[in-house]
C-alpha cells in the first residue's frame, strides 16, 4: 500500500535566516564554505557488514545538494578491534572504495565531507571484540556499566587496562584510518573525542586511574589525544583535521562518568594545548562542540555558555546538540551564529528529517519533525523517506521497512 510518510511539521513562522551570518561564507581549513550550516555525524547503522551502502549514498547525496555544505559522516570505526559491528569502518580496501563513491557524489554537489574517526574503548561490544580476537580494554579496567561487566564476563572477555604498546597500536589505527580517508578523498577527518569514548576514557579521572605517563595529572591524561594529533600532523596538514568534544555530556553521570567539576578543569588544558599548536602552525580546521542537552540546561543555566571555550580556542567552532529542540523563529541559532564571525551551526536530527534543511532555513520554510523510532532500525524507512519542501513523497511502507542496505562495493 502506497502512503505518505507520517510526520508532523515544525512551524518556522516564515522567518528566513538568509540575512544572518548563517548564509555568509566561512573559511574552514583551506576550504571556503558558502554557508555556515553543517551536518553533524549521526550514527544510524545503515552500512552492510560495516561497508558503506546504497542507502548511505542516497542520504549524503540528498543532504549536500545545496552547494558548499559541510557534511560529517557518522562515527566510523578505525579498526575491527573496537565497536559492535553495526557502524561503518574505514580500515579495509572495500570500505575505502565504498566511501569514495559517497565522497565523489558529495564533491559532485560542490560540497565538502568530513570523516569522523571512532574508537569506543570500553563502550565496545565484548562479543564483537572476542570474535575478532581483540582485547576489551580501556584506560583502566573500569566498566562503564554493570550490564557491560556481566556481558564481558559471560563471554570470557573481561575488561583490561591497555598497555603502552596497546596505546601505540590505537594511535596507529587512527593514523591508518586517516590515510584511508585521504585515499577516499575526504576533505577532513574529525577525531571523535566526546560521549565517553576512548579519548575521554583517558581524559577523565573516573575512568583513568593509571600510574604511568598516561594517568594521574591532566597533562598525562590528555597525552593520548595530543600524541594522536601530533602523529596525524605528520601525515596530513592540520587544516584537514577537526575534533569533536562534548564537555558537558560526559559531566556528570554519563556512561559511567561522575565528574562533578566544571569541564574547564579537564578540557581547559586540552584546548590550550590545541591553541598552542595552532599558534605554532598546526591550526585545526575546526572544533565541533556538542552542547548540553536542553533538560540539563534547564537545570543549570551556566551550561548555556561556551564562552570559556571561545576564550581559549581562537579558531572555527561548530556548535550543535541543542538546536533540534528549538522551534519557531530559531532565536538561539540567530544569536549564536551572529555572536562572532567564526561560529558554524551543526544539525543532526533535523538534517535526518529534512534532506533540504539548508534551503528550508534559508527561506523560513516549515520543517519535518524527525521520527526517533526509526533512527537505528537499519532499514530505509525513516532514513530516505522524508519529503523535501513542496514534495509529496509516496512509497510502499512495507517495502521500505524491509529494505536493507547493500554495500556499494
Amino acid at each position: 500500500m502506497f502512503r505518505k510518510f507520517s510526520t508532523t511539521t515544525i512551524k518556522m513562522g516564515n522567518k528566513p535566516l538568509k540575512e544572518t551570518n548563517l548564509f555568509k561564507p566561512i573559511k574552514v581549513g583551506d576550504n571556503t564554505l558558502k554557508h555556515r550550516i553543517s551536518h553533524l555525524p549521526c550514527t544510524r547503522f545503515r552500512p552492510e557488514n560495516q561497508v558503506p551502502s546504497d542507502l548511505m549514498l542516497q542520504y549524503y547525496d540528498d543532504r549536500t545538494k545545496y552547494p558548499g555544505t559541510l557534511v560529517a559522516i557518522e562515527a566510523t570505526s578505525v579498526s575491527n578491534e573496537t565497536g559492535s559491528g553495526k557502524a561503518p569502518g574505514i580500515y579495509t580496501d572495500q570500505q575505502v572504495q565504498a566511501w569514495k563513491k559517497i565522497v565523489d557524489k558529495v564533491h559532485e554537489n560542490d560540497s565538502f565531507i568530513s570523516a569522523q574517526l571512532w574508537h569506543m574503548g570500553r563502550e565496545s561490544d565484548p562479543r564483537y571484540l572476542q570474535k575478532n580476537g581483540a582485547k576489551f580494554g580501556s584506560a583502566s579496567p573500569i566498566y562503564w556499566s554493570e550490564q557491560s561487566k556481566k556481558l564481558a564476563e559471560r563471554v570470557g572477555n573481561p575488561i583490561v587496562e591497555y598497555t603502552q604498546d596497546d596505546i601505540q597500536d590505537i594511535i596507529n589505527q587512527f593514523v591508518n584510518a586517516t590515510k584511508n580517508a585521504m585515499k577516499a578523498g575526504f576533505d577532513y577527518v574529525e577525531l571523535h573525542h566526546g560521549n565517553g569514548y576512548i579519548f575521554e576514557q583517558f581524559l577523565f579521572p573516573a575512568s583513568n586511574v593509571r600510574t604511568d605517563k598516561y594517568g594521574g595529572s591532566i597533562e598525562n591524561r590528555a597525552r593520548l589525544t595530543l600524541e594522536t594529533l601530533d602523529r596525524l600532523f605528520e601525515i596530513i596538514p592540520a587544516s584537514k583535521i577537526g575534533i569533536k568534544i562534548a564537555p558537558y555530556i560526559s559531566n556528570p553521570g554519563f556512561l559511567g562518568f561522575n565528574e562533578e567539576v566544571h569541564p574547564i578543569v579537564t578540557y581547559g588544558y586540552l584546548l590550550s594545548e590545541l591553541q598552542k599548536r595552532a599558534e605554532k602552525g598546526n591550526q585545526l580546521a575546526f572544533i565541533s562542540i556538542s552542547d548540553a542537552r536542553t533538560d540539563e540546561v534547564d537545570l543549570n543555566p551556566e551550561l548555556k555558555s561556551i564562552d570559556w571555550i571561545k576564550n581559549i580556542w581562537k579558531g572555527v567552532i561548530i556548535r550543535g546538540g541543542n538546536y533540534s529542540y528549538e522551534t519557531g523563529e530559531m532565536t538561539n541559532i540567530f544569536n549564536d551564529v551572529n555572536y562572532d564571525d567564526r561560529t558554524m551551526i551543526g544539525f543532526g536530527r533535523h538534517f535526518v528529517a529534512n534532506p533540504d534543511l539548508v534551503e528550508k532555513l534559508e527561506n523560513g520554510w516549515d520543517l519535518n519533525q524527525y521520527q526517533r523510532q526509526y533512527f537505528y532500525t537499519g532499514t530505509n524507512l525513516g532514513f530516505n523517506t522524508y519529503p523535501k519542501h513542496g514534495e509529496t513523497l509516496e512509497f510502499d511502507e512495507t517495502t521500505e521497512k524491509a529494505r536493507k542496505p547493500k554495500a556499494l562495493v
